[in-house]
Order: C-alpha cells, then sequence, then structure tokens
C-alpha cells in the first residue's frame, strides 16, 4: 500500500522539523515544496507532500497517516 500525506505549518523551524521526522520515519518526499501567504494571520505557510510504501498494511479510511 502506497500513503500519501501533505504536510503544513508556518514557515519556520517547526515545519522543517515537521518534515525531518517524516523522512525519518521513512516517508519520501513527492514534488515541490509549497508556499502561500495566509491572509488571515498574515504569515507564511510551507506545504510538502510525503508518501510511504507500507507491506501488509490495508487503507480504510479511518488509517491514521500519521502514525506510520
Amino acid at each position: 500500500m502506497k500513503l500519501y500525506r501533505f504536510l503544513t505549518g508556518p514557515d519556520d523551524a517547526t515545519f522543517c522539523h515537521k518534515v525531518t521526522a517524516a523522512v525519518n520515519k521513512g516517508w519520501h518526499l513527492f514534488g515541490s515544496p509549497t508556499y502561500s501567504f495566509d491572509a488571515e494571520t498574515r504569515t507564511m505557510r510551507c506545504g510538502q507532500a510525503v508518501v510511504k510504501d507500507v507491506e501488509g498494511a490495508e487503507y480504510t479510511p479511518d488509517t491514521k497517516l500519521g502514525d506510520y
């Protein structure tokens, strides 16, 4: 099974740590990162898609992607 997640966060070190933690758990970067302005909070936001192949598991809508 292949899992997909889209990580988001403010443009600061916490976002980089979130992506680093996912990569260290076996997730792989998928595509280019995104960067946009959040007009409501007046801050920049980052996003990065990650994917992971998981053997022996079956996907359901209840799958908690962060557990992988």
